[in-house]
């Protein structure tokens, strides 16, 4: 198992999209969330994943994701987290004005295969993603939704509530510094 960078993400697109749709169907239909969606498709329709999903990701790794890294096993993709530092002038209404700070980083798109859940495998691309924001200089956040499984997972690693925003909730990493610009 290995961390990789991908240097071209638009390039990995059809193949994150099966990826993320694995994920949807092992959280039957929870995550991704789709909040931005009327009807939900369901976790077996992978058509009608992609027709909501496809312009939301291409977006994601065109103009938001600062880093994407991949832990792989081989060829497979084991999981994902990608890196949002440069927040100042993107397109992201889901971060609060107080998280756009220079000094500020999110972790996103942060998922593990549901075929390798439970061996270890989030817990190593969580502390790989909160070590290279801190290579970076930026103290490590995460904005999710208080009743995913994500939410309690990030609390039982470091991870404490700072605020709400929307319908969201923002976490930051412990021992971090507060909130400052």
């Amino acid at each position: 198992m290995e961390i990789v960078k991908v240097e071209n993400p638009i390039s990995l697109k059809e193949k994150l999209l099966k990826f993320v749709f694995r994920v949807y169907q092992g959280t039957n239909g929870a995550y991704p969330a789709l909040e931005w969606v009327e009807k939900k498709p369901s976790p077996d329709d992978f058509e009608g994943f992609k027709k909501v999903y496809e312009p939301f990701l291409e977006f994601r790794l065109r103009d938001e994701f600062d880093e994407l890294y991949l832990l792989r096993e081989g060829e497979e993709i084991v999981g994902t987290v990608a890196l949002v530092y440069n927040l100042e002038g993107k397109e992201a209404w889901w971060v609060p004005d107080e998280i756009k700070g220079k000094k500020k980083g999110l972790i996103e798109f942060f998922m593990v295969h549901p075929a390798y859940k439970g061996r270890g495998y989030g817990s190593k691309l969580l502390e790989f993603a909160v070590k290279r924001l801190k290579e970076l200089g930026k103290e490590a956040y995460v904005i999710t939704f208080p009743h995913l499984e994500a939410y309690s997972y990030y609390l039982g690693n470091g991870f404490r509530k700072v605020m709400d925003y929307k319908e969201f909730v923002v976490l930051k990493k412990e021992g971090e510094e507060e909130l400052r610009s």
